[in-house]
């Protein structure tokens, strides 16, 4: 039987994604069998297992720091917010339907819960320690009654639960004291301590804090974690984005941010360029500087598109080079049909026809691991790797006519992932050179290796500001 320990916040965003990362890769390094766990995730920042299964990506990367292969396990219930106050529900890595939120707190909650107790038997069948992740704040008390990834998680378990508070955004002390107060009494008797992360300045003007909220709460203050630039772990959702940013490089990309952008993650590697300078673009004159326009993943095709007509980046998008991941791509096609009405009320709409194709949406989605070949022409520079892995997540099918020929300054691909293959990557990033009459570099970077070093990193912060001690007695005793 495995042993537990789970970190649940005052918020969203507080850090409790990377805390539980910390203590996979920390487990990992003393010899344990770790994996993660997040009963219910809420994100449209999702990947492919190999066996074709859909998971959140946070979770993917906390597998990654514990060093195992990422399995729907570790999150049996995903939901992909889809506009309208919807999501499509996604259980054990597959699509069940799209509910709204009031369908699904009060009628297919329970329902899940039990795909999440099942998976959690599972794990605890095979692995030493599981790492488990709450999600929001457990003290939501209009959420409560139909919560599956919090105290109820905590309580089937009987797992030790951590408090995390985000002492960067204010109102620390106060967040703490709060949720504490606001949980039952059995709830409260599983918090067995407290981490304040994100602090910057001298952790010896905080102590006084740390004595008061033990005195207050009873509970142990474990730890004062600082705030950590430049992490390179992959993120939750969007709540992050405007941390993901690159500046001083002599190349400007801009990524439009959609309303419904997915799988923002694919653009981390090229942030971590010394020659680049990337950021989110909001509006359409953000684009003006731009060198490349990318248009990523969008959890809703149709509505980002008219979203991109009606605030005016169409024009920009035309004069600029431009590359579409998956959503994107298909919006740079000819059309869009969409005759059961998946996504919207339209049943076709006119792409940017910038590319030769034509994408029909269905009830069904694609999700895969794939490995390609490149050979093509982009911005006068031809591009040719070999074996570029990624993994494609869409519903629609894409059919390319041969009706006219496309332009050298126009990409699309459904492969997430896509950059994060590093000669890939430095021949787009040359060819994007070579316009600004800038010298080709070679390639210096191997993304993948450097994420294991984040992960290193990661830990040994986390190792030296919180006590371990104390957290193994928690988790042990």
């Amino acid at each position: 039987m495995a042993k537990y320990i789970m970190f649940q916040g005052t918020a969203s965003n507080v850090g409790k994604s990377i805390l539980t990362t910390a203590l996979c890769r920390i487990f990992f390094q003393e010899g344990y069998k770790v994996t993660p766990f997040k009963s219910q995730n809420m994100s449209n920042n999702s990947f492919v297992t190999a066996e074709g299964l859909e998971m959140g990506r946070a979770q993917v990367a906390q597998a990654e720091a514990a060093n195992i292969a990422p399995n729907v396990l570790m999150n049996p219930v995903l939901l992909k917010p889809t506009g309208n106050a919807t999501s499509q529900v996604i259980i054990n890595g597959k699509p069940v339907g799209i509910f709204s939120a009031a369908e699904y707190h009060t009628s297919y909650a329970k329902t899940a819960f039990e795909a999440s107790k099942t998976a959690m038997k599972r794990l605890d069948e095979e692995f030493d320690i599981i790492v488990i992740e709450g999600a929001g704040s457990p003290a939501e008390v209009n959420l409560k009654a139909n919560d599956i990834v919090n105290m109820r998680v905590a309580k089937h378990l009987n797992a030790p639960v951590i408090l995390v508070a985000d002492i960067d955004r204010g109102g620390c002390l106060a967040a703490i004291v709060g949720t504490l107060e606001l949980l039952d009494e059995d709830e409260r008797a599983l918090v067995k301590g407290i981490v304040i992360n994100k602090f910057r300045g001298d952790v010896k003007l905080f102590l006084p804090a740390v004595e008061f909220l033990e005195n207050k709460t009873g509970k142990p203050v474990l730890g004062i974690l600082p705030y950590i630039e430049k992490l390179g772990i992959d993120d939750e959702d969007s709540v992050s984005i405007d941390e993901k940013i690159s500046s001083g490089g002599e190349i400007n990309i801009a990524v439009i941010q959609l309303k419904k952008i997915s799988n923002f993650t694919d653009f981390d590697s090229l942030a971590g360029e010394n020659d680049v300078n990337l950021f989110y673009a909001k509006t359409a004159d953000e684009l003006e500087t731009a060198d490349l326009i990318i248009l990523p993943g969008s959890k809703n095709t149709s509505e980002d598109l008219i979203w991109l007509k009606e605030n005016n980046f169409v024009a920009q998008i035309f004069k600029k080079p431009v590359i579409g991941i998956c959503g994107g791509f298909q919006m740079l096609g000819r059309k869009i049909f969409d005759p059961l009405q998946t996504e919207s009320s339209y049943t076709e709409l006119d792409g940017l026809n910038l590319l030769p194709l034509e994408t029909t949406f269905a009830e069904n989605k694609f999700t895969k691991q794939v490995t390609v070949n490149a050979n093509f022409n982009f911005l006068s520079s031809h591009i040719e790797a070999e074996n570029l892995d990624g993994y494609e997540i869409h519903s629609g099918v894409s059919n390319i006519s041969e009706k006219f020929v496309t332009a050298e300054n126009v990409l699309g691909t459904y492969i997430h992932g896509i950059f994060d293959n590093d000669n890939f990557r430095r021949q787009i990033l040359n060819a994007i050179r070579k316009t600004k009459n800038l010298p080709p570099l070679e390639v210096t970077r191997n993304f993948r290796a450097e994420k294991q070093k984040n992960y290193e990193r990661l830990a040994k912060i986390v190792r030296e500001n919180l006590n371990m001690e104390l957290l193994n007695k928690i988790i042990f005793d």
